[in-house]
């Protein structure tokens, strides 16, 4: 084995990365196979070529990708596989005992990119990591590293430990967590490229929770103190048909906050009341929606009435009193954790990057498993607003918390009032590195003959449906416009099937699928349906427009969405927006930077029926929409901070209340 890589800095090209449409031998499982309802796209099968996600998924892969080994390689991630398998001498490196999961994740992320283009570079490059992972995996298929380096010496000083044994302060010991990761990161390499090298130590430990954790005198009875673990298990399970993964997938769940059972680890860790019975989300953002994302596919696996009902008890709540205008989650940073119902400051919003990730995966969850389009409706503004705010325009820096509103001085993002290249706790880098490979799954959806348009995005396209194969050629301009084209060509003559476009909220009137947002003006024009050329009515059911037609090739749809500037208030129990009114247009909400606005932060105001002239400015932080009114200018709230420190604010006073 080369362990080069230890030694010298990580350079790789990944000339060939592209989003696109990839030839490869049929592996034994497609990555886009699911037991869900509806079926999500291949990676595969999407090709990007939109002017918005193309070049910020091309950033994640040219650059994010081989900064992220770098500083891996810097902070020792790798080191310490070598050390606990013995090929190298030396002590814990790092900070978290969670650190081995940034490898994971980094090795998740560019095996999706794999599926889009496959890059014998990059593969190697991901075999060599395998290998060094696999060094420090002990006999039986243990893997953490820094309790087989150092057992009574966690990297942490809240992992309490007492004889140094395994499993000890499961709370935030992360073992179990470290194999959630480890088994997600396996999946995908697996469904990337047919190898098991990796998938091997996967089941390796998953093999060994089994004979570990469950029912039964010669096991321990306990709970993850981090979830992910569960989602992992059922991966593993849907690749292997190991009945048992899935079994103690569903132990951890139905054994959180049963009192007896262990020592319960309280609301921190959704462990204060069993799943079925939480109504509320409550505690660690990540490790919430990592949860609600594990009972989401026991719902559908099982057909499990329970955990469904809980699920949408949970959403509810977390959609109606504790989400910000930018589909962040998580409001306080003591804890990175839901605050109480409707608190949801703004200088001090937490809204960590990772839990924005985790809420986009149940969301999608959630959506495969109803066909509801008002998941979507979350995922598109989390996704347009707090996810890819938490990486910079040039692909090295990062938000770990994200504010919506900065004073210029206070550090809130770890440290600094910027984003920072690097973390102590580096999760969320590495997260945004695993996830923005992904985006193209999320464009559509099947279920038999229906094809489901989820997310506009110029694309080349082919869906297999039950009956024919489908080639969809999209065109659009979103977030800047609301124009969007579809031809649709099949493999025969012509073909039946439902056409499902949805229909997004912001064109509807409403901000968020609740009331904890509402816009002060009401479009002034109606959605536009187009076929062939010829206006037809816009029929919507159930939030999509449906076309349920005979197709043929060439066939065209055009739908124009109206796109307008509106003012957005909170409801009244938002103590921190009273008084203030946000802008938004079309899914994107806007900020009000002082880089733009030199001395007027402090004492901006404006009226809720403010009139604002959009301009699209190429040369602007990558080319976005401005919006400009008398002396003020604003930008979209995921760009800002990417042209020094200085102050900004989402919420501005609100005129029309003086």
């Amino acid at each position: 084995m080369n362990y080069s890589l230890k030694y010298s800095v990580v350079f790789f090209i990944i000339g060939l990365f592209f989003i696109g449409c990839a030839k490869q031998e049929k592996l034994a499982i497609e990555e886009s196979s699911s037991f869900y309802p509806l079926q999500s796209a291949s990676v595969r099968g999407v090709k990007l070529t939109d002017d918005f996600w193309l070049p910020i998924i091309k950033r994640v892969q040219e650059k994010t990708i081989e900064y992220a080994i770098e500083k891996c390689r810097e902070e020792g991630r790798m080191d310490n596989f070598l050390i606990a398998g013995g090929q190298l001498d030396g002590t814990v490196k790092g900070a978290m005992p969670f650190d081995d999961t940034d490898l994971y994740k980094i090795i998740e992320g560019a095996s999706i990119s794999l599926i889009s283009a496959p890059n014998k570079k990059l593969e190697s490059l991901l075999d060599e990591l395998i290998g060094i992972i696999q060094v420090g995996q002990e006999s039986d298929g243990y893997l953490t590293t820094w309790r087989t380096i150092n057992p009574v010496q966690p990297p942490a000083p809240w992992v309490v430990v007492d004889k140094g044994e395994r499993w000890e302060s499961l709370f935030m010991s992360h073992e179990l967590y470290n194999a959630g990761h480890l088994y997600e990161a396996a999946a995908e390499h697996y469904a990337a490229t047919g190898k098991k090298n990796f998938l091997n130590i996967a089941l390796a430990n998953a093999d060994l929770m089994v004979k570990t954790f469950g029912e039964g005198s010669d096991k321990i009875a306990a709970v993850p103190g981090h979830q992910v673990i569960e989602t992992g298990l059922i991966k593993l399970y849907r690749i292997s048909g190991n009945e048992d993964y899935l079994k103690l997938a569903k132990y951890f769940l139905d054994h959180r906050g049963v009192e007896g059972h262990h020592e319960l680890f309280g609301f921190y860790s959704q462990d204060h009341k069993p799943v079925v019975e939480q109504d509320e989300v409550v505690g660690h953002a990540v490790r919430a929606v990592y949860m609600y994302a594990a009972m989401t596919d026991i719902a559908a696996l099982q057909n499990d009435d329970e955990y469904l009902q809980a699920t949408m008890a949970l959403w509810e709540n977390m959609v109606s009193k504790k989400m910000y205008i930018t589909g962040g989650i998580g409001a306080v940073h003591d804890g990175e954790r839901f605050g109480e119902n409707y608190e949801l400051p703004n200088l001090t919003a937490y809204n960590e990057t990772c839990a924005a990730i985790g809420d986009v995966y149940w969301n999608h969850r959630l959506h495969s498993l109803t066909s509801d389009p008002k998941y979507f409706d979350v995922i598109e503004r989390t996704l347009y607003n707090g996810l890819i705010s938490g990486l910079s325009l040039d692909g090295t820096k990062f938000f770990y918390p994200n504010a919506l509103e900065s004073d210029g001085v206070y550090e809130f993002n770890r440290g600094k009032c910027t984003r920072q290249g690097w973390f102590d706790c580096s999760c969320c880098p590495t997260n945004v590195v695993r996830f923005i490979p992904s985006i193209p799954k999320l464009l559509y959806s099947t279920s038999n003959d229906e094809l489901y348009v989820n997310l506009y995005a110029s694309n080349e396209s082919e869906v297999q449906l039950k009956s024919t194969l489908v080639s969809v050629s999209q065109k659009a301009n979103m977030p800047w416009e609301g124009s969007v084209s579809l031809k649709m060509n099949i493999d025969r003559k012509e073909a039946d099937f439902k056409l499902k476009l949805r229909v997004p909220y912001w064109a509807t009137n409403k901000v968020l699928p609740s009331d904890l947002y509402n816009y002060n003006q009401d479009y002034s024009s109606e959605i536009q349906l187009k076929l062939n050329g010829t206006i037809v009515p816009a029929q919507i059911q159930e939030g999509y427009i449906v076309l349920d037609r005979t197709w043929k090739s060439e066939d065209e749809v055009v739908v124009e969405f109206p796109m307008e500037t509106r003012t957005v208030s909170a409801h009244p129990l938002v103590e921190e927006d009273q008084g203030k009114i946000s802008v938004e247009r079309g899914p994107i909400v806007y900020a009000f930077e002082e880089v733009d606005n030199k001395g007027l932060i402090d004492q901006m105001s404006i009226s809720e029926n403010e009139s604002f002239d959009v301009d699209f400015e190429e040369d602007l932080l990558e080319g976005v929409n401005t919006l400009k009114t008398n002396q003020y200018k604003a930008i979209p709230y995921y760009s800002w901070s990417n042209r020094g420190i200085g102050k900004m604010k989402v919420w501005i006073t609100n005129t029309s209340d003086d």
